[in-house]
């Protein structure tokens, strides 16, 4: 499963609320490596195009935002909880674009084939630079299928809702668990049957089923692969 020791390039792919952010952060970390979650390129157009009234619905346009614009991530340069810097240009956007209106749209962004090639042509480039854990559902297939160690974190349906539904609880928030369970679902069929790098696990990929396992004890088995 692993090409080279220590793996260098770690592809972390799975569907939506399986863990992969969670396991990716903590395996990131435990390695001294940069954490990248793909998700906040996208979260970054759509934060663009926002500031400057783009029409979200154009896909032209929003596809030519993205193949120009130039985004980097990078280590965490401040100590407030974030994962990564996101910067467009020189401009830190890493909370900026974690407002309200980018959650109401980003999916529309990022199911654009176009805007997809283009980001992750830049996901590629980061991923190239070594030591970094990158997390998203195209990585191991797509963005970088030579990457040394590809996981497939994958889970149930039902335990991924059940999961969102008490993150959302504990935060205090109202949650309707057969809603999410909807939701999730949707999520699921819209990622694997798109025409543009649908969700799928890497033949060379490690699949992980974490519905009856700790995150904890999927950590466990990850590191042990890497050393």
């Amino acid at each position: 499963m692993t090409k080279n020791f220590p793996p260098l390039i770690i592809a972390l792919d799975g569907p939506a609320a399986s863990g992969k952010s969670t396991l990716g952060r903590s395996l990131a970390d435990a390695l001294g490596y940069l954490f990248f979650d793909t998700g906040v390129m996208y979260r970054a157009i759509t934060w663009i195009a926002l500031q400057h009234d783009m029409d979200l619905r154009d896909e032209m346009v929003i596809t030519g935002l993205a193949q120009n614009a130039q985004i980097d991530i990078r280590p965490p340069s401040k100590d407030d909880g974030r994962a990564c810097d996101v910067v467009i240009g020189d401009k830190d956007v890493t909370w900026d674009m974690r407002d309200g209106s980018v959650d109401a749209n980003v999916s529309i962004i990022s199911a654009y084939a176009g805007v997809r090639t283009a980001l992750s042509e830049q996901q590629r480039r980061i991923g190239l630079r070594g030591k970094v854990v990158m997390v998203g559902r195209d990585i191991g297939t797509v963005v970088l299928p030579e990457a040394d160690l590809k996981i497939y974190l994958d889970a149930s349906a039902e335990e991924r809702a059940k999961r969102r539904y008490h993150e959302i609880i504990a935060r205090g928030d109202q949650a309707d668990y057969d809603e999410i369970l909807k939701k999730v679902i949707e999520r699921d069929h819209i990622d694997s049957t798109r025409a543009v790098a649908p969700l799928r696990a890497a033949d060379d990929a490690l699949v992980i089923d974490s519905d009856k396992i700790s995150a904890e004890q999927v950590l466990t088995q990850v590191i042990a692969l890497c050393k």
